[in-house]
């Protein structure tokens, strides 16, 4: 019977159906699809659609078959393969519209059912938010109640719906055991290629005029912190990312990495414990509030106190850390250090000029700093993230000319001044502040806020903070971007201050998102200890886990069967009228066997009761025609609980 009805045509509602299910299924492949592919395929929709509405012919196999040749190479000459994420996905999207096309049974309609759920999947390796799970599941009940109308062309929508919701609902438990106790991974549960990274932003470690002013145009959500306690004060939120030690005149660059082993048994001032969950950004760096004073595992710390991952950061992690904020580093430099720290190419004359001034005035490298500062308060200079394009001397264009610039043009300046002053100095690159979301508590980390500052090394003192946008623009430390900029300038849409009521409804956004990226997206091998040993599974092995699925599942299997069961006998009138007939039956010595069919059943009981036989017979014909034949309605059913009722069985004496 399956085979026959695998063979039979659709019926229009079910090729309805299979249309809406592939147009729901390839919405979100599109955007990340060649223009090409995208087109094609609106085309192949749009044709089946017409075929559809006019009742036309299916295309000839000749034509389908040119297009999957032609679909094909397109999909090589693209990528030049047909292995990898994105050739594999283009290859779906291309076999799926095409067998649109070719869809005229019921055995096509499951073919396309098939592709749909495949491909479902790949909405996932371009990204996991949960705005894309949400769409992912709407088109699974979708998808699910076309399946659902294969079966039975004769249901109707909301009933094909109510069905393929009530059979997700029904698989959502065993979801929910494979979830939490299937043994975990490190990293996706899928791997990646690199082209997925290409257009991943953040910090680089180069510096050039514009570059983190451009980055600030952005509000992406660099990472999130949540800290045992109260935050710290704004001035304390400066989060250390590359350190840039080497200058050619246009660009600053960081200097080759040099692991340090230690970190300080102990430090002055108040500790603060938090955990930060950092976007996947394809660059080493874990980003830290300064000075950390843990590492994660894992980790190591470079000689310029940077925290580095031992592979680029390509997704979603978490980590816990401890930091100083009075920590001074470096009073013991090296003089191989402070040398390089002193180093300059051979432009910003002017530059040079006032520095030495500055120096032989001064007479100490403190002096200097204060000297700096104090110039970029009373010269008139203006924070922008419009600044005007520099040239080659672009330091002396900066401070005696156009003094309009963003954080990395004070940063960068001030340094060269401070080491044409004989100050050892280098360009410190990160975040600073951050916008607490009071829905969950988390600190939130925007590409926004990125900053460049600067350090200075004082002999006896080691290597101090100095920021020089805090002295243009202190606004921009305790109260953000958007306070401290000029007002009308580019900003972006979500960090501007005079949109509250979008402000709250972002917060509630970002912590409903932030809780599925902690215990969605962020359950890994870690998480799911923490989770099982709440639970009472102290350190569970794989086999523990594996074991305990097995028996979960079991049990919920056997629940599902007894509720269907109970449901079944319930809901069906045919079954309970039977069942009814075998009660009355087993009062006089006469219950039915679990194996006895009908027909058995009543042959038995005409034997030992020959008085019952003709009514037995007809209420067991009766049952077979309505639970196994072609004979269904409501005035068939009536009967048979009639002739049921009326059965008189006598006991005997």
């Amino acid at each position: 019977m399956a085979a026959r009805r695998k063979s039979l045509p659709l019926a229009r509602n079910q090729e309805l159906w299979l249309l809406a299910c592939a147009v729901l299924t390839l919405a979100p492949d599109v955007e990340h699809a060649p223009t090409w592919l995208a087109a094609v395929a609106g085309m192949a929709l749009a044709w089946r659609a017409t075929i559809w509405w006019r009742r036309a012919a299916l295309p000839p196999r000749w034509i389908l078959s040119f297009l999957v040749v032609a679909g094909s190479a397109g999909v090589f000459l693209t990528y030049r393969q047909f292995f990898g994420k994105d050739p594999g996905i283009a290859l779906l999207i291309l076999f799926l519209v095409l067998k649109l096309l070719e869809m005229g049974r019921v055995r096509d309609g499951l073919a396309v059912v098939f592709l749909c759920y495949f491909l479902l999947l790949t909405h996932f390796l371009n990204a996991q938010g949960l705005d894309v799970a949400g769409f992912t599941l709407a088109a699974l009940v979708a998808i699910t109640a076309a399946l659902a109308s294969l079966a039975n062309a004769g249901l109707s929508a909301t009933a094909n719906l109510r069905l393929s919701a009530l059979m997700l609902a029904q698989a959502a438990p065993f979801m929910l055991v494979l979830f939490l106790l299937f043994p975990r991974v490190q990293g996706p549960l899928w791997g990646m290629p690199i082209d997925a990274y290409s257009g991943m932003s953040g910090l680089s470690d180069t510096m050039s005029p514009g570059s983190i002013s451009n980055l600030s145009l952005s509000g992406e959500i660099a990472f999130r912190a949540k800290f045992e306690g109260e935050l710290p004060p704004k001035h304390m939120l400066y989060w250390r990312g590359p350190v840039l030690g080497f200058y050619d005149g246009s660009t600053w660059r960081a200097g080759p990495r040099q692991a340090k082993v230690s970190l300080p048994d102990t430090a002055p001032g108040p500790a603060f414990r938090y955990s930060v969950t950092l976007e996947p950004h394809n660059k080493p760096w874990l980003f830290v509030l300064e000075m950390p004073g843990s590492l994660p595992p894992g980790a190591i710390l470079s000689h310029e106190y940077q925290v580095l991952s031992k592979t680029p950061v390509r997704s979603r992690i978490r980590y816990e850390l401890k930091s100083y904020p009075e920590l001074v580093q470096g009073i013991d430099e090296a003089a191989a250090s402070i040398d390089s720290h002193l180093r300059l190419p051979a432009n910003n004359p002017r530059t040079r000029a006032l520095a030495g001034q500055w120096r032989r005035e001064s007479g100490d490298g403190e002096a200097v700093v204060h000297r700096m500062l104090d110039h970029i308060r009373q010269e008139r200079f203006f924070y922008t993230l419009t600044p005007p394009l520099l040239g080659e001397n672009s330091i002396d264009q900066f401070l005696f000319e156009t003094r309009r610039g963003f954080c990395e043009h004070f940063a960068s300046a001030f340094v060269f001044a401070m080491r044409a002053a004989g100050v050892p100095a280098r360009v410190v690159t990160g975040y600073q502040g951050g916008e607490r979301n009071p829905v969950d508590g988390y600190l939130i980390v925007r590409q926004s806020d990125a900053h460049a500052w600067a350090e200075v090394w004082l002999e006896g003192r080691g290597w101090l903070r100095i920021d020089p946008t805090a002295a243009v623009a202190p606004n921009r430390i305790e109260a953000g971007l958007a306070s401290a900029v000029p007002v009308g300038e580019p900003l972006p849409f979500i960090v501007r201050a005079d949109l509250s009521w979008l402000r709250q409804m972002r917060f509630r956004w970002e912590a409903v998102t932030n809780t599925w990226n902690q215990w969605v997206l962020g359950y890994d091998p870690q998480r799911q200890r923490e989770v099982l040993s709440r639970l009472g599974l102290r350190e569970p092995d794989w086999k523990a886990m594996t074991a305990i699925m097995a028996v979960l599942c079991g049990l919920l299997l056997l629940g599902l069967t007894a509720w269907a069961l109970h449901k079944r006998a319930r809901h069906d009138p045919t079954l309970g009228a039977w069942n009814r007939l075998s009660r009355k039956l087993a009062r006089v010595g006469l219950a039915r066997k679990d194996w006895e069919g009908p027909e058995d059943y009543a042959r038995r009981v005409a034997l030992a009761r020959p008085e019952l036989g003709h009514g037995l017979a007809a209420i067991a014909a009766l049952y077979i025609d309505l639970r196994y034949g072609r004979l269904s309605g409501t005035e068939a059913r009536r009967k048979l609980r009639r002739l049921v009722a009326d059965l008189n069985i006598p006991s005997r004496r």
